[in-house]
């Protein structure tokens, strides 16, 4: 049986104290519900004595039916000189209503001095009265040794009896932490060992990324024996970010053989990461390991071509295990063999033999040719596929769209865009402004087509990227115009070329609506999932 590994999650907390990373109590209640689908053990949702927004959190997390999670409050231990009782952080984390309270405190001799300016056994006191007093509130207590790895390197017998007062008091958990993220995963096997043998308590770790190794870090840990994991998802935090949970999570259960979350739990990694991402308006980078959208993309025609004989050729693991899913890219530099994977992938009959095959892979040279680029937007191919091969319903007609910009004086920019569509033989006529031509012709198009598909209102534009083809021709250039979009399920991209930047605009983001709409309705090929899961029994 695997050995059990339990995740602490602090993307509402540690995650937020990352660079561009904020978060209302609205959104860090919709994520918190999210992570305990997931599956994580802990949600630290925030420090109740730093802020009145993650007081209200507190208050509101009642709101909440979790089925698996236990919200988390975190805190310092008391100040120096002072009794626990009557510490205004401490009562906070009393007040705040949960039932587990996260409190980090010193390890490292030069912090004792520097940072907090006491003397060493008054930090062992501050630490002992404040585990002592939580637990004495009926309080689970998780100890966090904040600097633990520096202060074990510099003074190894202090920083040791920091812990064991933490123990003495009665901590649940002692989390070792790497808190400048400089510590090696050599190191971190070595300290972490010792440590275990010199608690009774489960012993935890806490990584952060500053030398790309926050995730390394984490599984060295756990491989020396300890037993809860700290991190975020996607890696949000202060400086580089925290360990990244979902790298640590698959790494634990699928390489190592650890039990974080159940296989179904799993499964949901990859759009838990995609739903926080959006919540905190970051894009998430596509290159990300597991989840990412290109961690299982294949573009070079030999690696398609193996691919498509078996999938473990070029693929790690089966993405479907982490809620991904293979992708394939075509491009000039790919082969033929990416085409028909890709026709394949989307359940089209196509092989390399019949006219209509041949017919459009000229035809998207072509279009390559003209500017278009389908390895950055496989939604627009996925379209032009399925046209030529397996045939889509036409699901509206755009019959005319007006732009109106305008400026008054000394006010801003005003955008409106007019459309005229024809939708199940009724014409819709519709206008809708815009903080730009292109968001008021996108405003438009949903308003004329939402009240025959509801669902519209769920997709929005994620990202908008420009891009100019042939220089020399100044401003009567072509341009490229890739449009992100997402419905917080799922993420696609669309293309669009011309030389008027509004017509590749607006061609680009027809593909995004009608790629969403025919997505309704689209079953999802299935073909070959079954021996592909069964690759990871052999």
């Amino acid at each position: 049986m695997a050995t059990p590994v339990i995740i602490f999650d602090t993307t509402l907390r540690d995650g937020t104290q990352g660079e561009g990373i904020s978060l209302s109590v609205e959104d860090k209640l919709k994520i918190a519900q999210k992570l305990d689908q997931l599956g994580v053990h802990y949600i630290e949702g925030g420090w109740p004595g730093s802020n009145g927004k993650d007081i209200e959190f507190f208050h509101r997390s009642n709101e909440l039916n979790l089925s698996h999670a236990k919200i988390t409050a975190f805190g310092s231990t008391r100040r120096k000189d002072s009794k626990a009782e009557t510490d205004p952080n401490l009562n906070r984390l009393v007040e705040s209503g949960v039932r587990v309270a996260t409190i980090f405190g010193k390890s490292w001799d030069f912090h004792v001095h520097t940072a907090i300016q006491t003397t060493l056994e008054e930090n062992l006191n501050m630490i002992y009265d404040s585990v002592r007093y939580l637990k004495s509130q009926g309080l689970e207590v998780i100890y966090d040794a904040e600097h633990f790895f520096d202060g074990y390197k510099n003074n190894t017998e202090y920083a040791l009896s920091t812990i064991q007062k933490a123990e003495e008091a009665g901590a649940d958990w002692v989390v070792l932490c790497d808190t400048n993220g400089g510590s090696l995963p050599n190191e971190i096997s070595d300290i972490v060992k010792v440590v275990c043998s010199k608690l009774k308590t489960p012993v935890g770790i806490h990584a952060h990324n500053d030398c790309e190794l926050g995730v390394a870090n984490s599984l060295a840990a756990v491989q020396a024996g300890a037993r809860q994991v700290q991190g975020t998802i996607n890696g949000f935090g202060e400086r580089c970010g925290n360990a990244n949970l979902c790298s640590v999570i698959p790494n634990l259960q699928l390489k190592l053989d650890y039990s974080c979350v159940s296989d179904e739990q799993l499964q949901s990694l990859s759009s838990v990461a995609r739903y926080v991402s959006e919540i905190a308006n970051v894009n998430m980078p596509v290159n990300q390991p597991f989840v990412g959208a290109a961690a299982f993309a294949h573009k070079g025609g030999i690696h398609v071509s193996a691919i498509m004989r078996h999938a473990k050729t070029y693929e790690h693991i089966v993405p479907e295990l982490v809620g991904n899913k293979q992708r394939v890219l075509v491009s000039e530099l790919a082969g033929q063999s990416n085409l028909l994977a890709k026709a394949q992938e989307l359940g089209l009959d196509m092989s390399n033999e019949t006219n209509q095959t041949k017919h459009i892979i000229e035809k998207i040279k072509e279009l390559e040719h003209q500017g278009y680029q389908f390895e950055g937007a496989d939604a627009s191919l996925e379209l032009l596929l399925r046209q030529a091969f397996g045939g889509i319903d036409n699901i509206f007609t755009v019959e005319s769209f007006k732009l109106i910009v305008g400026k008054n004086g000394g006010d801003a920019i005003s955008s409106e865009a007019i459309v005229k569509l024809k939708v199940h033989d009724e014409t819709v006529y519709t206008a809708a402004e815009g903080n730009g031509p292109v968001n008021a012709l996108d405003n438009a198009l949903r308003k004329a087509l939402v009240q025959y598909y509801p669902d519209i209102q769920q997709m929005h534009l994620s990202d908008y990227k420009v891009r100019v083809i042939n220089e020399k021709d100044a401003t009567a250039a072509k341009v490229r115009v890739l449009i992100e979009s997402t419905n917080f399920d799922n993420s696609w991209s669309t293309v669009g070329v011309s030389e008027n930047v509004i017509e590749a605009s607006w061609e680009a983001m027809l593909d995004s609506i009608r790629y969403a709409l025919i997505g309704k309705t689209r079953v999802e090929q299935q073909a070959g999932l079954s021996e592909r899961l069964g690759l990871v029994n052999h």
